[in-house]
C-alpha cells in the first residue's frame, strides 16, 4: 500500500472515531428529565396556548415561489466571485457570466409564461 492510501485510511478512521466518540460522549453527558411533565406534548406556540391543529397544508405554490428564491439565491452565491475578480475574468470570463444569467433568465421567463409564479 502507498503511503496516499495508508493516509487517506487513516484519515477516516480517525474521522470516524471522532464524530463517534462526539455523538457517544454526548449521549452520556445527555440533561434528561427525571419525569416527563405535561406540556411535553404540546406544540410550543411562542409560550400561549396553542388553538386547532399544527399540520397546517400549504399550498403548492408556496413552495414553488421558495424553490424559485432558492435557485436565484445560488445563482447569487455564483456571481459573487465574479463580481469580485471581474478585472482579472477577461472578455471570456464576461462572456460565460452572461451566457449563465441568460439560461436563467429563460427559465425564468418560461415560469412566468406558464404562470408558475401567479399568485392566485
Amino acid at each position: 500500500m502507498s503511503d496516499a492510501w495508508l493516509a487517506a485510511l487513516l484519515f477516516f478512521a480517525l474521522s470516524v472515531f471522532v464524530g463517534a466518540s462526539m455523538v457517544f460522549i454526548s449521549w452520556v453527558l445527555r440533561v434528561k428529565a427525571r419525569e416527563n411533565p405535561p406540556t411535553r406534548t404540546l406544540t410550543y406556540e411562542c409560550g400561549e396556548t396553542p388553538v386547532g391543529n399544527a399540520w397546517v397544508r400549504f399550498h403548492p405554490r408556496y413552495y414553488l415561489v421558495a424553490l424559485v428564491f432558492v435557485v436565484f439565491d445560488v445563482e447569487v452565491a455564483f456571481l459573487f466571485p465574479w463580481a469580485v475578480d471581474v478585472a482579472g475574468a477577461g472578455l471570456a470570463g464576461i462572456a460565460q457570466v452572461f451566457v449563465f444569467v441568460g439560461i436563467l433568465l429563460l427559465g425564468w421567463v418560461y415560469a412566468l409564461k406558464k404562470g408558475a409564479l401567479r399568485w392566485q
